[in-house]
C-alpha cells in the first residue's frame, strides 16, 4: 500500500483546520525545533505532533518512531500530515506509517524550510515558511 500522497503546505494548513481528525506530525530533530522554528497551529486550536525520525547527532534511523507516534494518541483513522526540513524524512515516515495500517498518510511537499536556493539557503523559495503559515521560534 503506498501513502496519500504529496500535500502542499498551503492545502496541508486547510486540512488541518477543516478536519478535525487532522494532526500534523513534525519529524524533524529537538535542535531543528528550538533553532529553526515549528508550525504555529494555535490559531486552529491545535499543536504539532513532535515525533524525531531520526536521532540527533548521530541522524540514524529512530526505530521507536511509530511506538512513540501510537504513544501520542494517533488512531488509523486520523489524518496524519508528516512535515520534515524539505520533505524527505517526512515521505519516508507517511510510507512507514501506511505500511502499519493507517489510512491516510501525506508528506507535505518542501516541508517547513524548502529546498536550498542559488545561495545555498532555506526558507526562501518553498516550504511551510515561505508560504507565509504560522510558526514560532525558540
Amino acid at each position: 500500500m503506498t501513502y496519500a500522497g504529496e500535500i502542499s503546505p498551503q492545502d496541508a494548513w486547510t486540512r488541518l483546520s477543516e478536519d478535525a481528525t487532522a494532526k500534523l506530525i513534525d519529524v524533524r530533530t529537538q535542535a531543528e525545533w528550538i533553532y529553526v522554528g515549528l508550525p504555529d497551529l494555535s490559531p486552529l486550536e491545535k499543536q504539532p505532533i513532535l515525533v524525531s525520525w531520526q536521532v540527533f547527532p548521530t541522524m540514524t534511523r529512530n526505530d521507536a518512531f511509530a511506538e512513540q507516534l501510537a504513544a501520542q494518541g494517533i488512531g488509523r483513522d486520523d489524518t496524519l500530515l508528516f512535515l520534515c526540513r524539505s520533505g524527505v524524512r517526512s515521505k519516508a515516515a507517511a510510507e512507514l506509517m501506511t505500511q502499519l495500517g493507517h489510512a491516510s498518510c501525506w508528506n507535505i511537499t518542501d516541508g517547513f524550510e524548502g529546498p536550498l536556493d542559488t545561495a545555498r539557503h532555506r526558507g526562501g523559495t518553498r516550504g511551510w515558511k515561505q508560504a507565509g503559515l504560522p510558526w514560532l521560534q525558540g
